[in-house]
């Protein structure tokens, strides 16, 4: 606190930034999904040395090397399992995560389902345009029923996945929809899951204004509505989580579908208690000869 009576900060707004400027098109909901998340590390007064992006292949990806915190790229569709391969070696970490609908539900699908079923201490951020932007616009597990591409030019025939439906389905502990047309929201789911112990997973309707004419800000405005207008709505009440998130079509919600306490895949491991294992040693030097020698 100043003499002024203002809270002093221990990070400035610039912290969080770099001088890479993420070549997206112009008017990309990525733009806006960057703005929230630096604005969140910035309210939060996160560490940007004891946090780190981890991002797989896709246009979402660009924006880890904007952001002033540690990152590491890595392969389409596994930036999950070496997320929570970061977490466990260094639990006091920020991991924060993030891939599109094609990269964590694509190729990336199976490392979904078990991170939420773990309920691994870590962030999640799928922005969701319904469609492979980076590759030119194929259909994605999202693209709905029909949606017509160079490679699906009749329609796609595959019933599509609702990402927020997956996670509270498959164990996450905290599960948000939100949209890249409401900054401001964004930021403030971005916030509550910061604050979330346990595997949370922000789906952000992003728009992809190059190739997903169909799935655009003016289609969806009229359908969303914020739960947080629902005073009877229990966030940790897992069925009605489950019909909220089932929601599609003409009623979309958005706000925390689903939040509750439950222990994280950390917690059940004494080694992972106390000091993380990368600041721990041995206080007994150990033979690991017997174990060669069992090997052979």
């Amino acid at each position: 606190m100043t003499s002024d009576g203002l809270v002093q900060l221990k990070f400035d707004a610039k912290e969080y930034k770099t001088n890479v400027h993420p070549e997206w098109c112009p008017g990309c909901g990525d733009f806006a999904i960057l703005k929230a998340l630096k604005n969140a590390l910035f309210e939060m007064q996160y560490d940007p040395k004891d946090t780190i992006l981890v991002p797989g292949i896709g246009c979402s990806s660009k924006m880890m090397s904007a952001v002033g915190t540690y990152g590491l790229h890595t392969i389409h569709g596994r930036a999950l399992p070496v997320a929570a391969g970061l977490k466990f070696a260094n639990h006091d970490l920020n991991v924060i995560s993030f891939g599109g609908d094609g990269d964590m539900l694509g190729i990336g699908g199976n490392h979904l389902l078990h991170a939420c079923r773990r309920n691994v201490d870590m962030i999640l951020i799928i922005p969701n345009n319904q469609t492979y932007g980076l590759t030119t616009g194929q259909a994605s597990p999202t693209s709905d029923l029909g949606f017509k591409t160079k490679t699906s030019p009749t329609g796609t025939v595959d019933q599509p996945l609702l990402p927020a439906l997956l996670a509270v389905t498959a164990g996450a502990t905290f599960v948000a929809r939100t949209t890249s047309a409401k900054t401001g929201h964004m930021q403030e789911m971005i916030e509550a899951a910061f604050k979330h112990k346990g595997m949370a997973v922000i789906e952000v309707m992003q728009f992809c204004i190059t190739f997903n004419k169909i799935n655009t800000p003016d289609y969806y405005a009229p359908r969303y509505y914020d739960l947080a207008d629902d005073m009877d709505y229990v966030k940790d009440d897992k069925d009605a989580a489950l019909v909220k998130a089932n929601q599609w079509d003409d009623k979309i919600p958005l706000g925390i579908i689903y939040q509750a306490e439950k222990p994280t895949f950390e917690d059940g491991f004494e080694q992972l208690a106390g000091k993380p294992l990368v600041v721990k040693r041995s206080s007994e030097p150990r033979d690991i000869q017997s174990i060669y020698d069992e090997l052979k």
